[in-house]
């Protein structure tokens, strides 16, 4: 005699009730994943992968959360003359930079261009791992378009600001102002600003020696290209 799992009937059964649990499970991860997002308009993420990875990891986890009002315009100016000049233009992605990214990158299989917005890294940095798999690419645009709706670009850039990694074991800028200049975020000045955000593209080595001759030169390319953008009307209403 067959055993039971081997009748067709049988399997049809199990794996109708395999689906029908799994749409439930979705459902739920939905909602919740939604509920999370729409809190985090005004609440404050608790902790991302990122950072219980490096504490695990034995990096530490040193960050100190604070409001828009007790961050520097500067550091806001510096990030975004940095990391995304089209910040306050474009709608999460942009796409330009993405595809010279991707260009570059199959040219130079050893040195990887990232074209991300600030939108996208605070996506990524907040609900999401460190990594380039396709899976993760995917989640961190759906992510990214549901916090552009959500949060407005405001909120993007204070999280952003509070959740990137500026070091080994150092996230959000009141550590790494407390960390390198001995002050707290709301006192950087234009030259400090600019300095902790020439450490972003890679914090845990740049960080290391913020005198470097790297982190010195790229500090006054930021400088300059905050004094270009500073006048630009979309800038400054971010900005202060």
């Amino acid at each position: 005699m067959e055993k039971n799992y081997k009748n067709p009937s049988k399997r049809k059964k199990i794996l109708r009730k395999l689906w029908k649990w799994s749409k439930r499970i979705f459902i739920w991860l939905f909602i919740f994943q939604l509920c999370y997002i729409i809190a985090l308009k005004w609440i404050n993420p608790p902790i991302t992968i990122t950072q219980l990875a490096s504490w695990v990891s034995g990096h530490g986890l040193h960050r100190d959360f604070v409001k828009k009002k007790n961050i520097s315009p500067n550091v806001r100016l510096a990030v975004m003359a940095s990391e995304d000049q089209l910040y306050p233009d474009h709608n999460g992605f942009d796409w330009q930079s993405i595809q010279k990214a991707m260009q570059f990158n199959e040219k130079h299989k050893n040195r990887i261009r990232g074209g991300s917005t600030i939108s996208q890294q605070t996506a990524k940095n907040i609900f999401l791992w460190q990594g380039r798999s396709w899976i993760r690419k995917g989640l961190e645009m759906y992510f990214t378009f549901m916090i552009e709706k959500i949060w407005g670009k405001k909120r993007i850039l204070e999280l952003y600001l509070n959740e990137i990694e500026t070091g080994k074991g150092i996230f959000g800028i009141e550590a790494a102002a407390q960390k390198y200049f001995h002050k707290p975020a709301a006192q950087l000045s234009k030259t400090e600003a600019a300095t902790i955000a020439a450490l972003l593209p890679n914090p845990k080595i740049y960080g290391a020696n913020i005198q470097s001759a790297f982190i010195k030169r790229r500090t006054q390319q930021i400088v300059r290209q905050m004094q270009n953008i500073e006048t630009d009307e979309d800038i400054k209403n971010l900005v202060d």
